[in-house]
């Protein structure tokens, strides 16, 4: 990891838990050498404000990029960049292996060059995961699962062989295989401390990802976000990545959600509200007494979206739901004592005394008023009441089917959507296609679903969400429905 070779705040203090005795760069006794406004920040910035403490050289790092930084909501808002060093690296395998072909590139450069070629490897840790490859190539059976991981294994069976080479030949890198679930589940329940100690120093866990969906880690106070394949690469040799001071903008919730209305559901109206409200390229965290009624799991579900709702990171700030999760996830007691009094020591623990940090803006949303919800037809903000998706969906079609239904004109369209029969539309709307599916004739129309996957990060790695899935689909089997011969099924719970 390395430091800083300046403290010029001299901010460099001692923590001791049960039998551990780490230092680490004080916030509060930042504030008490003259930059109080650091006791007013979100919490986010605060884990940006540590890490420039930690790294400050004087060069990328300066005193003034730290005081900037705790004024940068309670003063005129300046446009200036500061140096961030993530704790690790988190890569998926489309990406992750044209990295490690970079990195044996080097070394084969090195030996050229007369060097040692095992000098070349990540200055900072690095995981790669290996989930985006993995094809449904079975289905619908109890072998499924164990038959497509053996596909993987004998389809990308080269690649295999190098990753294999490049875990054993570098240090700070690790491969998880395929068939250990998503890589941000897997992020989010192994691979994420919270609080690292390295070199005796404890600081806050954070992390660049190759996927823009790495924000779901978020969701239990690790800042972290998705970057590209050349920032990833930079990061993992120990340069620093180049920011500008983000805006925070601050989402109050309040209340809790009915009973029966999801995360998804939750996530959906945060999607469709912020990209109202326009957080492009700005941090969101979320604050308010709202939070005691979600769990890590559905902090993480709405963490996960934030590429959708257009933000950098959707923050929630370690608490008493964080701590339970670690022990939940198997975390080891003294890792979750340390998170802990670290996170305390360091105001960087909510409760429900906490005041509330000072915002660039800020927005609320009331979780009693959450509905459930489907993503619109094109995009997740056009959110869809689910008491209005046939009309949505009736509306939609319209609109992709031009000639003689237009010609029906508004009175019959606006009818028409409300629920009017299908067999009063006209034959553009009610034409079905002949299709031969696995030795069957069948006929697909506007609407047939021939995809039916339950695949998607935001949605696999929420418990409770999965939970509602196989309650629906019981409920489906036992009133008599049956999967159509020609809907291909799929799914992939995050871990």
């Amino acid at each position: 990891m390395g430091v800083g070779p300046k403290d010029s705040f001299g901010v460099r203090s001692r923590l001791s838990v049960g039998s551990i005795s780490v230092e680490y760069f004080s916030l509060p006794a930042l504030a008490r050498a003259g930059v109080p406004e650091v006791a007013q920040l979100p919490f986010s910035l605060k884990i940006l404000v540590e890490n420039l403490l930690r790294f400050e050289d004087g060069r990328t790092v300066t005193p003034e990029d730290i005081v900037a930084l705790c004024r940068s909501v309670t003063a005129e808002r300046q446009e200036r960049e500061i140096a961030f060093r993530p704790a690790r690296v988190l890569m998926q395998d489309f990406t992750g292996v044209p990295a490690l072909v970079d990195l044996a590139a080097m070394r084969e450069w090195m030996r050229q060059q007369g060097g040692d070629p095992r000098r070349i490897n990540p200055l900072t840790p690095v995981d790669l995961v290996i989930d985006h490859s993995v094809q449904v190539d079975q289905f619908g059976t109890p072998t499924a699962f164990a038959e497509n991981v053996a596909r993987e294994f004998e389809r990308n069976h080269e690649r295999y062989r190098f990753l294999k080479w490049g875990q054993q030949a570098f240090q700070n890198f690790r491969v998880i295989p395929p068939g250990m679930g998503i890589v941000h589940q897997v992020n989010l329940e192994y691979l994420a401390r919270v609080v690292f100690v390295e070199e005796g120093i404890a600081y806050p866990d954070t992390l660049v990802g190759t996927d823009s969906h790495t924000t779901m880690i978020n969701g239990i106070g690790v800042l972290g976000w998705g970057v590209g394949g050349i920032e990833a690469e930079a990061a993992m040799l120990g340069q620093p990545i180049s920011m500008l001071i983000p805006e925070v903008v601050g989402v109050k919730l309040t209340g809790e959600l009915p009973p029966g209305v999801t995360a998804t559901d939750l996530v959906l109206t945060v999607t469709e509200m912020l990209r109202r409200k326009g957080v492009v390229g700005k941090f969101v965290e979320f604050y308010g007494p709202g939070l005691r009624s979600l769990s890590a799991a559905d902090r993480a579900t709405i963490a996960n979206m934030a590429p959708e709702y257009g933000a950098t990171i959707g923050f929630f700030p370690v608490d008493e739901e964080t701590l339970q999760y670690l022990r939940l996830t198997g975390r080891e007691e003294e890792l979750v004592a340390l998170v802990e009094a670290y996170t305390k020591e360091q105001g960087l623990f909510r409760s429900e005394e906490t005041p509330d940090p000072i915002f660039t803006d800020t927005i609320e949303l009331d979780l009693s008023t959450v509905e459930p919800s489907v993503a619109g037809p094109r995009r997740p903000q056009d959110r869809v009441p689910l008491k209005d998706s046939r009309r949505a969906f009736r509306r939609a079609l319209v609109s992709m089917v031009n000639g003689e239904v237009q010609k029906l004109g508004a009175e019959w369209l606006a009818r028409w959507v409300e629920g009017e029969a299908v067999e009063s539309a006209p034959a553009s709307l009610q034409k079905r296609i002949p299709v031969r599916v696995n030795d069957q004739d069948v006929e697909l129309g506007h609407g047939s679903v021939v995809i039916a996957a339950l695949t998607s990060c935001t949605n696999t790695s929420n418990p409770a969400v999965m939970l509602a899935a196989g309650l629906v689909a019981k409920k489906a089997v036992e009133r008599g429905l049956q999967v159509k011969p020609w809907v291909k099924t799929s799914l992939a719970p995050g871990s």
